[in-house]
């Protein structure tokens, strides 16, 4: 049995699709949705790595508000927080981050016991767990490909927040794990050359990079 947290006071501010549905930024995440659907091409389930070139570009705002957006389409949606150094989403969604993703992939805890529902109905999420030394290596087991395998049959879709490509080796040593990979770019900020050598990075890890989302 999933744990059930009521988040009362989910942070209205980052999730847009949740607390202002009818907004301009919710329907842009719907169209969004939508564009991921069609590249699915009919395919009932599927994991997307949602990542970005550096740090402070969004990434996991907008993972976290794509993952609302889906679910409120009444499919099955799962959210994993993957960042092991630096996680955020437990405080987008005012949950604990005792037990999470770590904690299952170090062999000390079920996953049904890491699995929280959220008050978005449709929508669980994986935090990232407690702080490892070596997330890299964690990432890179098999315990991940195990973990990744068996969700991809029970979720209709898997978004997994990613750490930044440039600055971590993670996000490389899984993102041949998933089905497609989705940049995530800030207007003006991100500069050309970096989203160019991020595409080099993702297409040398053997990536399948569907597109971008420009925050």
């Amino acid at each position: 049995m999933l744990n059930k947290i009521h988040n009362h006071n989910i942070n209205k501010l980052h999730l847009l699709a949740y607390s202002n549905p009818d907004s301009t930024i919710s329907d842009q995440f719907r169209a969004i949705r939508s564009n991921i659907q069609f590249l699915r091409e009919k395919k009932k389930n599927s994991i997307l790595l949602i990542t970005s070139p550096e740090d402070g570009e969004g990434k996991s705002t907008a993972t976290a508000n794509l993952a609302v957006s889906m679910a409120r389409q009444n499919e099955k949606v799962l959210l994993i927080d993957a960042n092991l150094r630096s996680p955020i989403l437990h405080t987008t969604f005012r949950m604990p981050n005792s037990n999470g993703l770590s904690n299952i992939l170090k062999g000390l805890s079920k996953l049904e016991e890491t699995i929280y529902r959220t008050d978005v109905p449709h929508l669980d999420i994986i935090t990232a767990g407690p702080e490892v030394f070596n997330p890299a290596e964690v990432l890179e087991s098999n315990a991940m490909k195990k973990l990744l395998s068996k969700l991809d049959s029970q979720y209709d879709m898997v978004l997994i927040d990613s750490p930044s490509v440039l600055q971590t080796t993670e996000t490389r040593v899984i993102a041949n794990q998933c089905e497609g990979v989705v940049l995530v770019l800030k207007r003006g900020k991100t500069e050309t050359e970096k989203a160019v050598k991020t595409k080099r990075v993702l297409d040398l890890a053997n990536a399948n990079l569907i597109g971008a989302i420009l925050n």
